[in-house]
C-alpha cells in the first residue's frame, strides 16, 4: 500500500512511512534471523527490551497519552483512521509485537478519560520514563468472557472477581486469564463487581491496579499457538487492597469502556491485516524465485489465480477497516456495527488469506524457516481476539434490529 494513495494527509503519510521503515530495518530482520525465539526463549526473555526502545524512540509505545505528558497528537478527526495505519504495518512485522502496544494505546485512552488528575501525574510519567512498562486490560475470567458481551444482562452472568470497599480501599479477589500483556504488564485495569443484586452492565466496576500492589501475582504466561511476543498471562488477586482514588469507573465500567472498545476492534482489524499483507508480500516473493516444472510458480495458472484471490480479499479488508476508521472518526451513527463488521470479517478473511499462502508454498510453508507457518498460526489467534466471531455476529443483529433480535443468551 502505498499511503498517498489512499487520501491521507501529509502527516499521517509521514507516520506511515516512519513504522514502515521501522518495521522492514528492525522488527522483519529480528523475527527473520530468530525463528526459534518465540519457542525457545522463557517469557521474561521472549521479546528483546531493544524493539521496545526502538518503538519508544518513535513515539509508537506511548500513542493515546496526552500530549501535556509527552504523548504524540493527533490531527483532529483523524485517530483512527492514523492508529489502523500504524497498526496495519507494525502487524506485518510482527502481532504479537503489534499487540504489546496496541493494549498500550487502548489503556492510555481509558486513563485519560476517566482517571483523576492526580493519578495521571504519577502514572503516565512513569510510563512515558520506562520502555518496558507496559499495561494490560484484564476482564476475561475462566468461567466467561465473550458470552458476557452480549450482554446479558442478569446478575447470573456477573463477573466472579469481586471487590468489596474497606474504609478508603477496595479489596479484589478473583483470577483473570488470556490477559493480552497480562504476564509482563506494570498496570493493569481489572474489571469486577460491586453489586452482585444487579445485571453485569448495571454492577462491574474498573480499577487501577499496579503489579506491585501486595495481593496481586501473575501466575503464569499462557503458552499461546501464536502472537506469543505478546507474552498473554493469567493473574490473580488474593485480598488485593486498591485505594479508594484508584477506583476508575463505579458500577458502569462495562458501558463506558465502549470509549475504546470500538477503536480497539478496528485495530485489531488493521494489525489483522497488516499479517495478511506480510503473507502477501512473503508469498509473491516465494512464486517469484522458485521454479517448478520448468517455469517461475507464478506462471502456473492456479499459483496466479489463488495470488489473485488473495490480493482481492486483503483489498477488501482495506476498504472495510479504513471506512470503518473514518465511520468512528467522524461519529456516524453507525460506526458502532461497522467496527463489530470488520473486525469479522477482517480475522475470517485474514486465516483464509494466510492458509493460502501456506499453500503456495508447498511443503515450505509448514517449515520454521520459511515464516509462513508463524503467519498462519498468528492469523489462527484473531478469530478469538476481542471477542470471539459468533458473539459479534449476534451482536451486529442485535445494532441493526434492536426491536426484533432475540436475547441469544439464556
Amino acid at each position: 500500500m502505498e499511503a498517498r494513495e489512499m487520501g491521507f494527509s501529509d502527516e499521517q503519510k509521514m507516520i506511515w512511512k516512519s513504522c514502515r521503515d521501522f518495521v522492514d530495518g528492525v522488527i522483519i530482520p529480528f523475527i527473520r534471523e530468530n525463528r526459534e525465539r518465540e519457542w525457545l526463549a522463557p517469557p521474561d526473555e521472549r521479546l528483546p527490551l531493544k524493539l521496545l526502545e526502538a518503538a519508544d524512540e518513535l513515539g509508537l509505545r506511548t500513542l493515546g497519552v496526552p500530549e501535556r505528558f509527552g504523548g504524540m497528537p493527533f490531527e483532529e478527526g483523524t485517530q483512527a483512521q492514523t492508529l489502523a495505519l500504524i497498526a496495519e504495518e507494525i502487524g506485518r512485522g510482527d502481532s504479537g509485537f503489534a499487540d504489546k502496544l496496541v493494549q498500550n494505546w487502548k489503556v492510555s485512552v481509558l486513563l485519560s478519560a476517566y482517571a483523576p488528575e492526580h493519578l495521571l501525574e504519577e502514572i503516565f510519567p512513569r510510563f512515558m520514563a520506562d520502555p518496558a512498562f507496559l499495561m494490560a486490560h484484564a476482564l476475561t475470567e475462566p468461567k466467561g468472557a465473550s458470552d458476557r458481551w452480549l450482554p446479558y444482562n442478569v446478575p447470573e452472568a456477573n463477573m466472579d472477581t469481586r471487590a468489596v470497599q474497606d474504609g478508603n480501599e477496595w479489596v479484589l479477589n478473583g483470577r483473570k486469564h488470556f490477559i493480552s500483556n497480562g504476564y509482563d504488564a506494570s498496570l493493569y485495569i481489572v474489571y469486577a463487581n460491586t453489586n452482585p443484586s444487579v445485571g453485569i452492565s448495571d454492577g462491574t466496576s474498573s480499577f487501577i491496579v499496579l503489579k506491585e500492589m501486595k495481593g496481586f501475582s501473575v501466575a503464569r504466561a499462557n503458552e499461546t499457538i501464536g502472537c506469543r511476543y505478546m507474552n498473554n498471562g493469567e493473574i490473580v488477586l488474593e485480598d488485593c487492597r486498591v485505594p479508594q482514588d484508584h477506583l476508575l469507573v463505579k458500577d458502569e465500567a462495562l458501558k463506558k469502556a465502549a470509549i475504546y472498545f470500538n477503536p480497539g476492534k478496528i485495530l485489531q482489524a488493521a494489525k489483522n491485516l497488516g499479517v495478511g499483507m506480510a503473507a502477501l508480500e512473503d508469498t509473491e516473493a516465494y512464486v517469484q524465485q522458485h521454479i517448478q516444472g520448468g517455469k517461475p510458480l507464478i506462471q502456473h495458472q492456479i499459483i496466479a489465480a489463488h495470488l489473485a484471490d488473495m490480493t482481492v480479499k486483503l483489498e477488501a479488508v482495506r476498504a472495510m477497516v479504513y471506512r470503518a476508521a473514518r465511520a468512528l472518526d467522524q461519529g456516524a451513527s453507525d460506526a458502532g456495527q461497522q467496527c463489530l463488521m470488520v473486525k469479522v470479517f477482517a480475522s475470517e478473511t485474514v486465516m483464509e488469506v494466510a492458509q493460502m499462502a501456506m499453500e503456495l508454498h508447498g511443503g515450505m510453508g509448514a517449515m520454521l524457516e520459511a515464516g509462513i507457518e508463524k503467519i498462519f498460526r498468528d492469523a489462527s489467534i484473531f478469530l478469538h481476539m476481542d471477542g470471539t466471531n459468533d458473539i459479534h455476529r449476534f451482536k451486529i443483529i442485535r445494532a441493526r434490529f434492536p426491536e426484533t433480535a432475540g436475547a441469544y443468551a439464556g
